[in-house]
Parts: structure tokens; C-alpha cells; sequence
């Protein structure tokens, strides 16, 4: 079987044959724009067409590092933010269950003051009363059933008699000059002190003992 071809078709075949020997012959002259191309000139010196392309994706790269960073900022900063609201939280709620432990145990402090003279008035009562009076022995019970009361509450009352006085635990009302104890001791109580678990509630009212005046004939010695 026999395909007739054309002789024009068969010398542009040649032609094409003989053009590719000649550019694998030929070296490439520096500079000069591949077949189908277009040289860049940039800064004296001829670039590729992609070299543009390549500028543009380093300008978005640091574009975008740029981001990265403000975004790293503000995720710090953020953070920085939380956590100083938890660390608040953290000592609002320290801070609330101390609040209500004090309310727990000093809640009762404004009552407990309004009792005090009662009790009060129950013990001068008792002192003057008779001895053997049946009355006095129901203000007895009384008394000692009402501070019970007080003391499963954390209430409990104090003695400053003999004591060496403490302006941290009692009031002084008065000195009294006596030479049976040494100055500075309570040696008159007008009242108990009372405390509220380790708070004081009421400070004793006592009577300091102070040196007596010396007698008039030690005044002084007249010098001969």
C-alpha cells in the first residue's frame, strides 16, 4: 500500500529537522531571551520573566510574617489578660470565704454585746442578795444556764482579778492606792471581760492598784 505525500510536505519537514541541529549546535549567548521569551533588564542585568513572579511571592511571605508576628502579640497580650482574671477570680473567691467565715464567727457580735449588761445585772443581783434566799438560787441557775448558751456560740467570759493590768484586755476605771499589792495589779474588778471566739468582745472594767502616798512626816529631812 502507498501513501502519496506531497514534496512540500516533505522539504518543511527537512526545514524543521535542520533548524533543531543547528540550535543543539549553537550555545546559547548569555543574555539573549530563550526562543518564544522576553528578557527583563533589572538593575543592569537581564532576568528571566519569572524573576517578578519570584520578588511578589517574597513580598507576600513577609507580608504574612508580619501578620504572624502582630498576631502572636495579640494572642500574648491576651492571654497575659486571662490570666490575670483567673488570678483575680482565684483571690475574690479567697477573699469571699473569709468574709464568710468571719460572718460565721462574729455574726453574733452585736447581739452578744446587748447581752452583756444583762449578765451584768444578774451578778449584782446575786451579790446583793441574802444568804440562804431561795430567789437567789433560781437567778443562779439562771445566769449559769444563760452563759452556757453563750459558750457553745464561742462566747466565754474573763477574770482580770490579781492580774497584772493589760490595756489589751482590760479597762482601767480607777487606781487604787494600796500597799498589799504591787502597782500595776487589778486588784477591783467592776466587771468581766468577755470574748468572741479569740476576739474581744468587751475588756474587763477593773481597779489598778497604785503605790500609796507617802506619810507627811517623810516628806524630806531638813539639812543641819
Amino acid at each position: 500500500m502507498q501513501a502519496d505525500i506531497p514534496d512540500r510536505a516533505v522539504e518543511e519537514a527537512l526545514r524543521s529537522v535542520e533548524r533543531v541541529r543547528q540550535r543543539e549546535a549553537s550555545p546559547e549567548v548569555p543574555g539573549e531571551p530563550p526562543e518564544g521569551g522576553v528578557a527583563v533588564e533589572v538593575e543592569g542585568r537581564a532576568e528571566a520573566p519569572g524573576s517578578a513572579e519570584v520578588d511578589s511571592l517574597k513580598a507576600q511571605l513577609e507580608l504574612s510574617q508580619a501578620k504572624s508576628r502582630e498576631t502572636l502579640e495579640k494572642l500574648k497580650d491576651q492571654h497575659d489578660r486571662l490570666l490575670r482574671a483567673v488570678a483575680d477570680l482565684e483571690n475574690y473567691k479567697k477573699r469571699a470565704a473569709r468574709e464568710r467565715e468571719e460572718i460565721q464567727k462574729f455574726g453574733t457580735e452585736k447581739l452578744v454585746k446587748d447581752l452583756l449588761p444583762v449578765i451584768d445585772n444578774l451578778d449584782r443581783a446575786l451579790l446583793a442578795a441574802k444568804e440562804g434566799d431561795p430567789l437567789a438560787d433560781g437567778v443562779k441557775l439562771v445566769r449559769a444556764s444563760l452563759e452556757q448558751t453563750l459558750a457553745r456560740h464561742g462566747v466565754k467570759g474573763f477574770s482580770a482579778m490579781g492580774e497584772v493590768f493589760d490595756p489589751a484586755s482590760h479597762e482601767a476605771l480607777m487606781q487604787v492606792p494600796t500597799a498589799d499589792q504591787p502597782p500595776g495589779t487589778v486588784v477591783l474588778e467592776h466587771a468581766r471581760g468577755w470574748r468572741l471566739h479569740d476576739r474581744l468582745v468587751r475588756p474587763a472594767m477593773v481597779g489598778v492598784a497604785v503605790a500609796p502616798p507617802a506619810p507627811a512626816g517623810d516628806a524630806g529631812v531638813d539639812e543641819g
